[in-house]
């Protein structure tokens, strides 16, 4: 095949996963679910096929231990699906609800990981009639590959452990991100523990093959996605710093240049993670939205000084070689219920909805809050952004108390008379999110028109 003709297949096979997502959205963004449950459901098929008869209470024992085993290893696999970063699930579903679904199926998978074991032991101590105490060393050390899965199920433990909210909230991202890492290492050591041992395996070569394809198809969704794909475009984009300005206190805004970033397709409300090649920083992918739209060859983020990473930033040199991997998140003006918008901002949460204020259409109104009147970051390009659309950009602060906005039903219906007829963007620190979304549904916003972007990943 020709260059020509590579390109053009190329251009093809991209054309047809643009028309692939466009449709993919078009989905309730609850789809991935009824996905997943009907995995479970087959699951629980390849068991029932597979078990002629269950009789006795060892046999009743073993055979829940069983089925417990086979959904904590389906689950194992739906946990790397869901952090995979595949597009569909990105743009359609949003990284802030993956990451909810990822952390409960986590805790399932778990739970149902320590009752199958407890439950084979059980079962298969009867059985044999030894005590549970020696039953647990013989499979321990007897059976093949139960060592491995035993280390796997340990390195699970302590993931998640550190994804508790009491000890996340005491790691620094960086640490918590490569304790993520051993995941891989625990669902591989797992996984041949399932085929080893696994009655539903040990006889069924058909059971074996859909269980690889499942396993190789969310292997190669993750390098791809996670790894081929940033690669790949960071070569393609070049990116490096070109400055670093300070936008208040401990916010400073990072200015990079590029090619071809219209080719990004990144959209204003969306986040990267982002990897920047200098000391103390080159090993850790932290994620940061755009504050402003992407120019032909510039982008801006702007982070407020929260840790080792972001306090680190603010110390770039021009030239610094950056990796974006993305855009993520569903923080977008795509598929609105009304023609006008309310942006309602807390701190450096103002960094997504400065660029949502600039390019959303209809009639849009911000609202942003800080601690104090120098906290206000952006406000000069919110002011003027403001001017341009000839809409209203409203500010309040705590200190002097004289300026700060309650949020209740009463004041925000007050600031906003028409809030009901308008879909509402909310980002800021978590206190504040969880104040503005309980008045905003007392007020009598739908759940549905309140989008709602996190910072904690």
């Amino acid at each position: 095949m020709t260059a020509t003709g590579s390109i053009r297949a190329g251009e093809r096979v991209s054309s047809l996963g643009a028309i692939l997502l466009r449709r993919m959205r078009r989905l309730p963004s609850s789809w991935p679910l009824i996905l997943i449950f009907g995995g479970a459901a087959l699951v629980l098929v390849l068991w029932w096929q597979s078990t002629p008869a269950v009789a006795g209470l060892d046999g009743w024992l073993t055979n829940a231990g069983r089925i417990t085993g086979l959904l904590a290893g389906y689950g194992c696999a739906v946990l790397l699906a869901l952090m995979s970063r595949i597009p569909a699930l990105e743009h359609g579903v949003g990284t802030d609800r993956l990451a909810r679904w990822h952390a409960l199926g986590g805790r399932y998978t778990i739970s149902l990981i320590i009752v199958h074991a407890l439950l084979i032991i059980w079962g298969y101590a009867i059985t044999a009639g030894t005590g549970v105490i020696e039953q647990a060393g013989t499979i321990l050390f007897d059976y093949p590959d139960m060592l491995k899965a035993t280390v796997g199920f340990l390195l699970l433990l302590v993931v998640g452990i550190t994804s508790a909210r009491v000890a996340r909230s005491r790691l620094r991202y960086e640490i918590w991100h490569f304790v993520h890492f051993s995941t891989y290492i625990a669902v591989f050591l797992v996984f041949f523990h399932q085929l080893a041992t696994g009655a539903q395996f040990v006889d069924s070569a058909w059971a074996r093959a859909v269980w690889y394809a499942l396993y190789i198809s969310v292997a190669l969704a993750l390098v791809w996605f996670r790894f081929v794909v940033p690669i790949r475009r960071g070569l393609r984009h070049d990116l490096r710093v070109t400055g670093v300005r300070t936008e208040a206190p401990e916010v400073v805004s990072v200015y990079m240049s590029g090619q071809h970033l219209e080719d990004m397709g990144a959209k204003p409300g969306q986040f990267f993670r982002w990897r920047f090649l200098a000391p103390g920083l080159r090993w850790s992918a932290n994620p940061y939205s755009l504050s402003a739209p992407v120019g032909e060859d510039h982008l801006r983020i702007t982070v407020k000084d929260a840790g080792g990473h972001s306090r680190a930033l603010a110390a770039l040199r021009p030239g610094t070689r950056v990796w974006a991997e993305g855009p993520y998140g569903a923080f977008t003006g795509a598929r609105p219920h009304h023609d006008k918008s309310l942006l309602l901002a807390g701190g450096v949460g103002i960094t997504p909805l400065r660029a949502l204020f600039e390019t959303l259409p209809g009639d849009v109104i911000l609202v942003y809050l800080a601690r104090r009147p120098e906290n206000l970051a952006l406000r000069g390009e919110l002011d003027a952004i403001a001017a341009d659309r000839g809409t209203r950009a409203h500010y309040f602060v705590d200190e002097p108390a004289a300026h700060s906005l309650s949020l209740t039903a009463e004041k925000l219906r007050a600031l906003v008379p028409d809030l009901l007829q308008r879909d509402v963007y909310l980002c800021g620190p978590p206190g504040m999110t969880a104040a503005a979304k309980h008045a905003l549904k007392a007020a009598g916003v739908r759940r549905r028109d309140i989008r709602h972007e996190t910072f904690e990943f």
